[in-house]
């Protein structure tokens, strides 16, 4: 592959630095993840634009419930906020929604929501806007693996057939098909690091970080690293010939 032939069909997203974002103008937090909310409206629509067919956003983790809880409550009403004010835009735009986590979890009033979102939109053919919700990539591992022994129990299944291909359709990212592992993740606020978000699907991913924070996260920024990332060389482990 030439380093200029690079197709970006998956693209996720860590969206880190609202708290810092509130912090640095005096403001509360809540502030901070609001603007942040606004946000994802923007790098959406870029994303769609730029011929993204897939964008996962990290928006709450299994681990974020030990926030305080006055936080967690305005992180959870947040999908309510979002899906009210921007689905007309998403289906405008022929966005699909998918949210991807433990949603069962989750309250009624946010849980409700998604499922709204997801079956308003169930039609769309454009970009599919996933938002990694109550996910944590260990727990889901851990969910595949146990429902893969439950097959070897139950003996429809032998442990020598398992393979790479049959826990990538365990996980939850087993609809988006071929492009199910990212092809980029960006994380911002600069912090370089994957906390626990897509550890078998970004085996091969590119890796990219922002020092801006999350709401400062604007589209030149996102068509930057879309540019880099098409001149980039991905061998997936092998050997490219120019190096040889």
């Amino acid at each position: 592959m030439s380093k200029t032939d690079n197709e970006l069909n998956h693209l996720a997203i860590i969206m880190d630095g609202n708290g810092r974002w509130a912090k640095k103008r005096h403001k509360p937090r809540f502030v901070g993840h609001r603007e942040g909310m606004d946000n994802v409206e923007r790098i959406t629509l870029a994303a769609n634009k730029l011929g993204i067919k897939v964008l996962t956003l990290y928006a709450f983790s299994t681990e974020n419930w030990a926030r305080p809880k006055e936080e967690v409550a305005y992180l959870m009403n947040l999908p309510v906020r979002f899906f009210d004010k921007y689905m007309p835009t998403l289906m405008e735009n022929n966005v699909k929604v998918n949210i991807m986590g433990y949603l069962d979890e989750l309250p009624e009033k946010t849980y409700k929501i998604v499922q709204r979102a997801m079956s308003e939109t169930a039609h769309n053919t454009g970009l599919i806007l996933n938002f990694a919700f109550n996910y944590g990539s260990r727990r889901e591992i851990t969910t595949a693996m146990k429902e893969l022994g439950g097959m070897i129990e139950a003996g429809t299944l032998k442990s020598e057939e398992i393979t790479e291909k049959m826990i990538s359709q365990h996980l939850m990212t087993k609809n988006f098909g071929k492009y199910q592992d990212p092809d980029l993740l960006i994380r911002t606020s600069g912090e370089q690091r994957i906390s626990n978000f897509l550890l078998w699907q970004l085996a091969y991913s590119e890796l990219a970080f922002s020092d801006k924070n999350w709401p400062d996260f604007d589209e030149d920024d996102l068509r930057k690293f879309v540019n880099d990332f098409k001149h980039r060389n991905r061998r997936f482990g092998k050997v490219d010939e120019s190096d040889s």
